[in-house]
């Protein structure tokens, strides 16, 4: 009974990510139009379609600020990404806006696609083409003054690993524009909302965000630089005296043995 519940709250999930996007359409759509649409499409993002959403599926936010990041300035934003509830939750996180680098493969949902093909930096991971094109397209959002957010993991979806390495993309971003890079650790997500369909349940969602690091001046520090970032995600989840980063490993270690 209990999986057959859990079942049915993630299926309402993904009905509360979609339902509003029919009636909203029509002014996103127009809005990513013009220049500078994309704020708007961010205020509408942050403050009507993720509240919906984690408020809708019993989710409330506890966001810890090392502190604020000031109004008119570019951020790389990177987290742990261990859930389909991440965007929301970094969208919650920033009142400036960003912009995520994401899946080109989401473009082909219906309607949502359109918004997202827009308003989003698209990269296909298996195309190093694809790939190369992202830093061109960050560049323009950077200069209309908009942030960049990466999930920077080489892969997620994966719920025995604990924190996988990161990808250099975020962090040439960062080098080329040189830009500070901000760390958060999402503390929940991996055991309230996991990719496996039958687990999870609502409640808080801790988030913790760290000092920002400024990047090397060349290429040549890269590795370094990705490698202290990560090492300041990895620390903030083993210390956290819930241990839900933990919890979440150990479930799917044993879910995978017995299958």
């Amino acid at each position: 009974m209990k999986k057959i519940l859990t079942r049915l709250w993630r299926i309402w999930f993904y009905f509360l990510a979609g339902i509003p996007i029919p009636f909203l359409f029509p002014f996103l759509a127009i809005a990513l139009f013009f220049p500078k649409g994309y704020t708007f499409v961010f205020w509408v993002a942050r403050n009507i379609w993720a509240p919906i959403i984690l408020g809708g599926s019993g989710f409330y936010t506890k966001i810890r600020y090392a502190k604020p990041l000031p109004k008119g300035a570019s951020y790389v934003l990177v987290a742990n990404h261990t859930s389909y509830i991440d965007p929301f939750v970094m969208l919650r996180v920033s009142k400036n806006p960003f912009v995520f680098v994401g899946k080109k493969e989401l473009v082909k949902i219906p309607i949502f696609g359109y918004l997202y093909k827009r308003a989003a930096i698209m990269v296909n991971r298996s195309d190093k083409k694809s790939r190369w094109e992202v830093y061109g397209r960050a560049e323009k959002k950077l200069a209309l003054g908009y942030s960049i957010c990466v999930f920077p993991e080489v892969s997620y979806e994966d719920d025995t690993v604990f924190l996988n390495s990161f990808k250099r993309g975020a962090f040439k971003i960062a080098i080329d524009h040189q830009l500070p890079v901000v760390p958060m650790v999402f503390y929940d997500c991996k055991r309230k909302h996991p990719w496996h369909p039958n687990f999870g349940y609502p409640g808080e969602l801790r988030v913790q965000t760290y000092l920002e690091i400024y990047p090397p001046i060349t290429m040549k520090e890269i590795k370094d630089f990705q490698v202290k970032v990560r090492n300041v995600v990895e620390k903030g989840l083993l210390e956290d005296p819930k241990r839900r980063q933990f919890k979440a490993v150990e479930i799917e270690k044993a879910l995978s043995q017995i299958a």
